[in-house]
């Protein structure tokens, strides 16, 4: 029996994923699931970019404002939340299209990889912010690399939450977390996935990053921040997120307003950067040249999946 199609569509974040994605449902008959670890927090829209109802035009999306942000929200979280939208998408004779830039996400799909709920050790968690804030952020990275060379290849020297992750992963498991990716990708995946990724010129993707962070400061970000701090008392996942943490920091007198813009800006080129090495690590994605427009490479997905 042939396994259902799930086209999935990645990239860095602004290089115009949502609108593509859209443009698709509406051809193909599908519906949208996404995979964007901080588009799923409730009263989070400007800082993560959410589309708004006039943009989704009647499509409908999955995964998107359902969760509050003093929750944490994990890998395995999503991997059941997006299987269970998927069958619900299915049954209704549609097409799932899964979009988003958190590549774990999509790789938890794609690979079968079983990110097993593991109860988070805020001892440990904490423990090793003491670390980072004493003896900085390259001693926890060369920690994590002499446990797990492999995953520490893919993960940037900046990226304090992932590499937390692989520490926590092994403390709590005794297992690194190349192993545990190696041990669940037997078990094989469910759906046909047709993997896609929009490439665009770098300087131009840049360009429209820095743009979209001035929309953000212009709409509203530095309210919706305040906002949030208002209405949540703990939010231990949800302020780590980009454009977030910075207008923390900026509320706590550590940035200006101007560096705080900067300092978002910056961190989100690098975010770019980081995502663009992530999807090329997957050799059987399809890249999609963004200067195609859409129409044409909306055509292109619809040939391949054929």
């Amino acid at each position: 029996m042939s396994k259902a199609k799930v086209v999935v569509i990645g990239g860095p974040t602004a290089s115009g994923k949502t609108a593509m994605s859209i443009a698709l449902a509406k051809k193909i008959n599908g519906e949208i699931i996404s995979a964007d670890s901080m588009q799923i927090y409730k009263d989070m829209n400007i800082g993560t970019a959410k589309p708004s109802v006039e943009e989704m035009d009647g499509i409908k999306h999955y995964l998107i404002d359902c969760v509050s942000p003093e929750i944490r929200y994990s890998v395995a979280d999503f991997k059941k939340d997006a299987t269970n939208a998927i069958e619900e998408i299915l049954k209704k004779g549609k097409i799932p299209i899964v979009v988003g830039g958190t590549g774990l996400y999509i790789d938890s799909l794609v690979y079968g990889i079983d990110y097993n709920e593991m109860q988070v050790d805020l001892k440990y968690r904490d423990e090793l912010d003491r670390i980072a804030e004493k003896k900085g952020l390259r001693y926890l990275y060369d920690m994590a690399s002499k446990i797990d060379p492999e995953a520490m290849k893919k993960i940037s020297i900046n990226d304090r939450k992932r590499i937390c992750r692989v520490l926590e992963v092994y403390k709590a498991t005794g297992k690194t977390k190349t192993q545990i990716e190696i041990e669940s990708r037997k078990n094989g995946v469910q759906y046909d996935y047709h993997v896609f990724a929009i490439n665009m010129d770098r300087e131009l993707l840049y360009e429209r990053i820095n743009k979209r962070v001035d929309i953000m400061i212009e709409s509203g970000l530095i309210q919706e921040v305040e906002d949030l701090t208002k209405k949540y008392t703990n939010m231990p996942t949800a302020m780590q997120g980009l454009g977030y943490k910075e207008v923390v920091e900026y509320f706590e007198r550590k940035l200006s307003k101007e560096e705080m813009i900067d300092k978002i800006k910056l961190e989100s080129r690098r975010y770019a950067k980081r995502q663009l090495t992530w999807f090329r690590k997957n050799k059987s994605i399809i890249w999609l040249d963004a200067s195609k427009g859409i129409d044409k490479n909306t055509e292109i997905i619809m040939r391949e999946i054929r």
